[in-house]
């Protein structure tokens, strides 16, 4: 049975990886997980824990050996990565990866504006969405509504990354993974970039989980932090539990998986 009440839940799901002389290892481990609506959850974990590969299961980019993925109580293990897009977003680290380089800012937001819809030979009607578009990127703080005509290539690591959350959020998904996107960035760029995240997650009312090693971040952000340990959730706090926490007990447990 999942949880009727979760956005998101992940029932048993085990992925293996395979080597060439055939031998397996599993990345996760009947990997358990429920997400209400409206949660921000923190996920830490050591390299090579299974972060990476359980945003990769969530995503579809990744299919699960075993197990089952529900989103609103649907089953969704089997429905393609391409088909996900429609009430999932993901961030990357990475700030070339979430958006195309030589389009416009504007061209990359209108990518966004439609997102999980089928692609038809229709007129882009460009213009009518910029003042949309200058109002939500000034809202970023960062000269962003400045750029909307200048190729994504052209903008420095910030400003790119800030387009690829604008991206992902521009249609409210239902879920929204961001896989250590202020990682790349500077303390100051970082800093501005998770200010920004956590007013349009608790403004838009976004479920979201986001993947850093930044402690102090794991800290401050969200009402929830899971750790992940050798293929499964090892520690899950909820908002009290998380308030108690320091820097120094969070570092416990990567000491202990050591």
């Amino acid at each position: 049975m999942t949880n009727t009440n979760a956005i998101l839940s992940l029932k048993n799901v085990t992925v293996k990886v395979r080597s060439d002389n055939g031998s397996e290892t599993e990345i996760l481990k009947n990997f358990n997980l429920d997400v209400a609506d409206g949660d921000f959850i923190t996920v830490l974990g050591a390299n090579g824990a299974g972060k990476s590969t359980f945003f990769n299961v969530i995503a579809g980019t990744l299919p699960a050996d075993s197990g089952q993925i529900f989103h609103a109580g649907q089953d969704i293990t089997s429905v393609s990565a391409e088909k996900r897009t429609a009430f999932l977003s993901r961030v990357f680290q990475d700030p070339k990866m979430g958006t195309s380089p030589r389009m416009t800012v504007a061209e990359n937001l209108l990518l966004a504006a439609k997102r999980g819809e089928k692609r038809r030979l229709l007129p882009r009607h460009l213009n009518s969405k910029m003042a949309d578009f200058e109002r939500i990127t000034a809202a970023m703080g960062n000269k962003l509504d400045q750029r909307l005509n200048t190729a994504t290539e052209n903008l420095s690591g910030g400003q790119r990354q800030a387009l690829s959350f604008l991206m992902a959020t521009y249609k409210k998904p239902d879920i929204l993974l961001l896989d250590e996107h202020t990682a790349a960035l500077d303390p100051k760029t970082s800093a501005e970039l998770m200010q920004k995240t956590a007013q349009r997650v608790n403004e838009d009312h976004l479920t979201c989980l986001m993947i850093t090693h930044r402690m102090d971040d794991a800290l401050k952000y969200g009402n929830r932090l899971i750790v992940i340990d050798n293929g499964a959730v090892s520690h899950d706090f909820n908002r009290d539990e998380k308030a108690a926490l320091t820097k120094d007990k969070l570092f416990s447990f990567f000491d202990a998986e050591a």
